[in-house]
């Protein structure tokens, strides 16, 4: 059909319908012996040209011209911050922008967003970046989603940055996409990893996918700029060195009107935040019941630190959702890391692996805990944690 995106010579096809089972819009019929498209239903994906073995069916989608790439230069990271502080994840970003950068042969940049915020560019340039830009605007005092898209892709249109990262914040998962759909590109969220190709000096952007269960790349070979966001604490952040010299660049720019407004602020009745714990005592779904709970909660006000716990735990309505630990939860970073009746999965694991030192208890010793713990303990937790509560205790007891 002349207005459909492609064209299925009769003379060709032999009604094999192999281009129906290709299909995964359901785009394709058969009429007699002879496939037929909807044109409303094509998507131009092509799944029935290469699956035609007749070579019965070509595209009549006419190209999109290639982009014209080699303006974009740079990475540039999103220094998000809150009343004037910038928050961590930046530093953390902007230790692996470090090498991404050596990598790519290329300037990193931090970009700030605010109000009252130009003490920050000394500290984002001590932390690794050439460069600072910076809208320093009454304006942009509170976040709003649409005041920080704007000036974020003012800034993307004017200096054409190759890469651009942000944490995946609250701030960051609420307005980074729609700077993404505005610069018509993509993004890939949350991920755990990155890299730069050696070849195609492409940003490879990994993440887990289908609940976890693969770690995908995904790449942006045909649009500018290269756009992820990476949660807290996936990577460590460097000793800042405050002898590094670099460029701090304010902009002025006329911003939208925000669509909404902010009457009062309050923080979160919720003191826990097990992101920023040196220790977490862990549990999962081997405590069977939120009774046990108490007992983790013992050794983790023993030992200084707080308690963490699988999906299953705040699935099952034990505790709230503050203390999940895992790819659904809070990434954590703790210099000790407990876990008590914890099998393993995949997306707790993308939580918790970056702890200096990883303590297992499971039952099971094929659990896959144990391949990322240091020290693994096959044995029952309820008989193990109650003595490792009195030991303690009796320590404690000792010093006193």
């Amino acid at each position: 059909m002349a207005d459909a995106p492609i064209f299925i010579d009769p003379e060709k096809c032999r009604g094999c319908k192999k281009c129906i089972t290709a299909c995964p819009f359901d785009a394709l019929y058969m009429e007699g012996k002879l496939a037929v498209v909807k044109p409303d239903e094509c998507r131009a994906c092509n799944a029935c040209v290469k699956a035609c073995p007749f070579k019965a069916i070509v595209s009549t989608a006419a190209e999109t011209p290639k982009a014209d790439l080699s303006a974009f230069k740079g990475i540039w990271v999103f220094a998000e911050q809150h009343q004037g502080k910038v928050q961590e994840v930046a530093y953390e970003l902007l230790a692996t922008g470090r090498r991404l950068a050596k990598d790519r042969g290329c300037e990193l940049a931090a970009v700030v967003l605010g109000h009252n915020v130009k003490d920050s560019a000394a500290h984002l340039i001590a932390a690794g970046a050439d460069k600072v830009y910076m809208v320093d605007q009454p304006e942009l005092a509170a976040y709003e989603a649409d005041v920080y898209t704007d000036a974020l892709n003012q800034l993307i249109a004017k200096y054409k940055p190759e890469v651009v990262l942000a944490g995946a914040t609250a701030v960051g998962r609420a307005f980074f996409a729609k700077v993404a759909v505005r610069a018509r590109t993509g993004l890939t969220a949350d991920c755990t990893a990155l890299s730069i190709d050696k070849e195609s000096y492409l940003l490879h952007q990994t993440r887990p996918a289908f609940g976890g269960n693969i770690m995908a790349t995904i790449m942006t070979p045909n649009h500018r700029p290269q756009m992820a966001t990476v949660r807290p604490k996936v990577f460590r952040m460097a000793p800042p060195d405050p002898k590094r010299k670099g460029e701090t660049l304010i902009e002025a720019l006329k911003l939208v009107a925000g669509n909404t407004r902010i009457i009062k602020t309050e923080r979160s009745s919720s003191s826990v935040n097990i992101a920023e714990a040196e220790i977490i005592v862990a549990g999962g779904r081997g405590l069977k019941k939120a009774e046990n709970l108490e007992q983790l909660k013992r050794l983790a006000d023993l030992l200084g630190g707080v308690v963490g716990v699988s999906r299953a735990c705040v699935d099952a309505g034990w505790i709230s959702a503050a203390y999940q630990v895992g790819q659904t939860g809070k990434t954590v970073c703790p210099k000790l890391y407990l876990a008590f009746g914890i099998s393993g999965a995949i997306q707790h694991l993308e939580g918790m692996r970056g702890a200096d030192t990883i303590i297992a208890i499971n039952t099971d010793p094929h659990a896959a805990i144990f391949n990322v713990a240091d020290l693994g303990i096959v044995g029952d937790l309820f008989e193990i944690l109650p003595m490792l509560i009195e030991a303690i205790e009796a320590k404690h007891n000792g010093a006193k």
